[in-house]
Parts: C-alpha cells; structure tokens; sequence
C-alpha cells in the first residue's frame, strides 16, 4: 500500500533515508500522505485531514444506522465530497499525476477510479470509507517504515558531531571533518570516539557495541587501535589519529548498511514485475466483470455490475506485497546488524538461505591469529635462561612467532641485548649474547649447523622454536594460536544445521588438522597458498555445492569473491576483505556465521507467509466480489486489514534473535 516501495516511480528505503529524509522526487510528493521529514510531527498532528474525514464519516453512519436519519442526497453528497477530498486528495493528485505521463495502472488510480465510482452509483459512505481505511492503512504502514529506518539508524547513527582536538598544548572543540592525520585527540569517559587511531594512553575500556554488537567492555592498551563508535568508559584516553573522517571503519560500516536497503533480493525483484503485470490485468478484469454478464445473463442491471467491478478493483491493490516485503528484507538487514552482522544487501539475506557448504579460513577466523608460548621444554639448560636467550634473539625480528617469546619473557628479558644478529631466511636467527653464539629457529636451522637433537622433536605439530648454545641443543619452545572461545560452538551449531564444513589454511598440514579434530571440521586442507584455495572453493561449486566463504586477510580477496556468499571477519580483518564480502561479521565470532544464516532464513520465511497470505486473502474475497457476495465496506476491510498483517509480520524480524 505504501506506494514509495515500487521500482523507478517511487523510492525504496533509499540509503539517504537512513541518514535523513527522503526529498520529494518527481511523483512522490512531500505531503503524498507520508511525512519523512527529519523532525517528525505528531502523528494526529499530521494527519488532521484523515482524522476529519474520519470524525465525518462516523457521524454520518450513526445518523444513518443508529437514529436512522437520512440526509438529503444533496446535502449527503456535499458532506461526503469533503470528507472524501480531504481523505483522499494526496490520492486523487497521484493519480492525476501518473495518468498525465500515461501511466494509466497503478493503486492511485484503481483507488480513484474506485471510488469516484461508489459516488457515481449514489454510495457516497462507501466511497469515502474506502479511501479514510485506505489512508489510515498508510499511515500505520508508513509508522512501521519509519520505526524500522530509525532502529537501523540508532544502531549507526553513533558518529558525533564534535570531538576535542589537541593544538599548541590545548585541548580546542571541533568538527571530526577538519581533523588531520597524526593529530591527537582526546575522549573523556562517557564521550564517543570520533576517529580511528592509535592509542596513546596507557590503557583505557571501551563500549564497542555500535562495531560489534557487543556491549561487554573492551579494555585497550598503549599502541593498540581505537575504532570511531567506540565509547570510553573511564579515564580520559588520548588517541593519535590515523584514519580521517570519511576513511573511518564506521564510516564506511555506514555506507555499507546504506548502500545494503537499496540493494532489491531476487524476491523483491519479482514482487516489483510481479505487480506491474498484475495490475492492468486485474483493471481489465474489473471492466470484464462489469460489462462481459450483459452477454450472459437475462436481466443484467448495469449498476449491479458496475458495483462488483468497483468491489473487484479495491480488493485487487497489490499493497500488502508492495510494502511488506522490501520491509521484510529491510527488517532483516537490521536483525543482522543488531548482531554485528552488516548485510550488503537483501540479496545476499536470500543466498545465506541457500548455503550448505561453509569454507572457513584458519588463522584469524577460528583462531585468534594471536601466538602464543605453549610449551617452554629445556634441556640440559635453567627454563627462565632459555627463555631469556631466546627472547633477547628473537627481539632483532618482526615475525610473530618472535614477538610470541618476547611477550612470554615480558620483564624476564631484562638488558640481555644480542649482537652480530643474522636472519638465515626460512630457518630463523643466528647472534651472540654475553660472548655464547645462539641460534633459534626451526629444525631445519640446526640440520643446516650439523647439531644433533632429540628424534621426536620430528612429531611435533605446533610451531616449535629450537635454541642451541655454542653449537650444543639445549631445548626448545613451541607456539600456537589460539582457538575461539565459539569456535566449537560455531561448528556444531552448523552440523545441526545440515551443513558441511571446511577449513583451507596456509599452514602446515599437521597444524591445520590438530586444529580441525579439536573443533569439528569436517573437512581440512593446509600448505595452501591463495590461488590453492580458489582451487579449492571452485571444485566444491564445480559439485553444486551453494558455498559461504569466511575469511580475514589480504589472501583470502579471491576467494571471497568466488563463493556464492563472501563472509568479512571485519573487526580485525583487511580493508581488501571486507570491501570484497558480501557479509561482514563485525566482531570476528565464528558463532555468527550461524547468525547470519539464520537471519536470512527468518527473513525468507517471514517474506513468503505475508505473500501467501496477501494472495489467499485476496483472491477468496475476489472471488466473493465478482460474485456479489462481498460488498465495498468488506472489500476495503479486506485490503487494509491483509496489509496491516503482513507489515506487523515483517515487524516481527526486528524483535526475534538469532
């Protein structure tokens, strides 16, 4: 019924309508009977023309019915024609105006047509009733858009309008827009972080709800990264910026969930055809209905007939399909966010329900990417020593297996500085610490010295970092990332599901299979590089598998891009990743993907009962009309009650969980 909904003619939940309010466009007026203004009126306020209208109609039918006065026709036609122009005037003009570009089928004009008609026979009441229940219907409807935009907008309308800027060693108030890369900014507590940066204090908590659905505290460390969105929860925290304004990650989560309402699901698409060859058709159908039993039936009276017609035509609107369902998907992509899962379209709501096939990448999707210092195994030497040597090595390297001993070591490093450091590419680090030559790396490392050690060193899975000491082993460290706390979860809840899952990484064999045992995968493939796991992911669609890849790095683009739906670990993913996806998953839980599945099957299954319930409903009751049963009054009834329906049911998404 909400006629803003329909492809070309009329908007449908634009991106700008997020943000703010949809502009008059060439055949939707602003005050076509929707008020999307930024500062809304009352609601009685706005529509004191509907109400009147109202207010005329009832105190016509009680006269009538309850203390049985009949008005003359001619002042009944002049009290009716002003209830019916200030109901319907914004219908009328609609009308008026489509017809003008030839564009003859459309709900305005079977709406006027309709009810110019019920005057014409001398029903004036059911004339304006029709159009009263037909606006009233609109506007609840409209209330139902508004309130789905304005939850989708309080969940990313969380970028303030000021932030305080540090300049000449004082804090000055300012726009985010003007702010420079490498400034300083300060956030007290309670305050909204504006910008993406580094931060400076020593430590400070943040509320990351508005990024990722969480709202458990997030306590941040000196030279760890600060998102805008993110709220400070105690002490005043300085942060360096190093994204500006517009670069943002919200600012471009914004985007994303803006450019999502506009992308139409396959449904919607359908819907759209669906309705502009349905209308003429039903339009030429109520014509057959009024003229076509004058060939048939031996005492046709023509106002009979013409009556069912108009029955016919009320009863016919595609409103509760027009409206309903982009609101389904709307609602959809706003469950999802809830949940820190933006969708880049109701599209891709409608593939997540045809998955059966998730393709996970290891590190950093259902680990944490994160090394740490498992097992500390000496030999022949003190543990704290052999973490110390080690450490002092390691500190002259940026690889992460490095920084996994630094940071076991923490202050046990003390001054032990190493000398005469050498990188032996793809074995590891060779130096001299307090006159003893160290070497720390991996077994090739000691096979390429000639240094014997333990055989079973062999069988380890984990990375292992072996130490030896002026050409003597004297034991070894090993490193692993660790698993997601919901990864298990994750996994499970996906077999119950029905769908299969398989895990492509770029390490080892051995690692990637311990790692698959300990959470479930069905399937697990390692020693890939990227073009490997294209391979990969093309050979599961080459068996028709409807496949969902995640995953988090720069590698994993291609691959991304390839699956039928592409899934963004977005909080600490790469930009590539998430500008690829079609999904992305705010908070990195693997538990989400689920989430997401689930949010399109809601949104699927709640679209398809408003479509069989708006067409059983109303192809019975056209049925009753061409058939005489069903009268005007029933038919309006019929058509607002099935819209209103089906709006409270696409509603219902935003209130479920997943």
């Amino acid at each position: 019924m909400d006629h803003k909904h329909q492809q070309k003619e009329e908007k449908d939940l634009q991106p700008d309508e997020l943000t703010n309010a949809a502009q008059p466009t060439d055949n939707h007026s602003a005050d076509d009977g929707h008020n999307h203004e930024g500062k809304e009126k009352a609601g009685w306020k706005e529509h004191w023309d509907l109400l009147l209208a109202l207010f005329i109609l009832i105190v016509l039918l009680v006269l009538e019915y309850a203390f049985k006065i009949n008005i003359p026709k001619l002042p009944a036609l002049i009290i009716n024609s002003i209830a019916y122009i200030l109901a319907g005037r914004k219908v009328l003009e609609l009308a008026f105006r489509k017809s003008k570009r030839g564009d003859f089928f459309n709900e305005f004009v079977l709406m006027s047509v309709a009810t110019i008609g019920a005057f014409i026979i001398g029903e004036y009441e059911e004339g304006v009733a029709v159009m009263v229940f037909y606006q009233i219907g609109e506007w609840f409807q409209d209330a139902a858009v508004k309130n789905a935009k304005r939850s989708i907008k309080a969940l990313l309308d969380v970028r303030p309008d000021e932030v305080t800027v540090i300049r000449n060693n004082k804090p000055l108030v300012a726009n985010p827009s003007i702010i420079e890369l490498g400034e300083t900014i300060q956030i007290k507590p309670g305050e909204k972080v504006a910008l993406d940066g580094e931060l400076l204090s020593e430590n400070a908590s943040f509320n990351t709800a508005a990024l990722t659905g969480e709202s458990k505290p997030d306590t941040k460390y000196k030279g760890e990264t600060i998102l805008a969105g993110m709220i400070n929860l105690n002490t005043v925290a300085e942060v360096k910026v190093k994204a500006l304004f517009e670069d943002s990650k919200l600012s471009k989560i914004l985007e994303m969930v803006q450019d999502a309402t506009a992308r139409k699901s396959q449904t919607q698409l359908f819907i759209s055809r669906f309705a502009k060859i349905y209308t003429p058709i039903v339009f030429f159908l109520a014509v057959a209905v009024c003229f076509v039993p004058y060939f048939f039936v031996t005492e046709y009276d023509f106002q009979v007939w013409f009556y069912r017609a108009l029955v016919f035509l009320v009863i016919s609107c595609p409103c509760a399909l027009v409206v309903s369902i982009p609101l389904g998907y709307f609602g959809g992509i706003g469950l999802a966010s809830r949940n820190g899962i933006l969708f880049k379209g109701g599209n891709f709501l409608d593939v997540m329900t045809k998955v059966d096939t998730v393709v996970m990448d290891k590190t950093g999707t259902l680990t944490k990417g994160v090394f740490k210092v498992q097992k500390v195994v000496p030999d022949g030497t003190d543990e704290k020593e052999l973490v110390r040597l080690t450490a002092a090595l390691e500190s002259n390297s940026t690889h992460p297996v490095g920084k996994a001993v630094i940071d076991y070591a923490g202050e046990g490093i003390g001054t032990t500085k190493a000398t005469n450091v050498e990188e032996i590419a793809g074995h590891g680090l060779k130096g001299s610490i307090e006159g003893k030559e160290i070497l720390a790396g991996n077994l090739k490392l000691l096979k390429k010295f000639n240094i014997p050690y333990l055989p079973e060193l062999e069988k380890i899975v984990d990375t292992i970092v072996v130490v030896a000491t002026n050409g003597k082993y004297v034991g070894y460290i090993t490193i692993a990332d660790e698993i997601k706390e919901d990864a298990v979860k994750a996994v499970q809840d996906m077999h119950s599901l029905g769908i299969r899952t398989v895990m492509l990484s770029g390490d080892k064999q051995s690692v990637v299979d311990k790692v698959a045992k300990e959470i479930g995968i069905d399937e697990a493939y390692g020693d890939l590089l990227p073009e490997g796991k294209v391979e990969k992911v093309q050979k599961l669609k080459n068996e028709g598998k409807h496949i969902a890849f995640v995953g988090d790095g720069v590698n994993d683009a291609p691959v991304v891009a390839l699956a039928d739906a592409g899934i963004a670990m977005g909080g600490l993913g790469s930009d590539a990743t998430i500008e690829t996806a079609d999904v992305v998953i705010q908070n990195d839980e693997p538990s989400r993907i689920v989430s997401a599945i689930k949010a399109g099957k809601i949104t699927r299954r709640i679209v398809w009962q408003n479509i069989f319930l708006a067409m059983a409903v109303k192809i019975i009751v056209l049925a009753l009309g061409a058939g005489g049963v069903a009268n005007l009054w029933e038919a309006v009834i019929a058509d607002v009650g099935v819209a209103l329906l089906a709006i409270m049911n696409a509603v219902r998404i935003q209130r479920m969980r997943v």
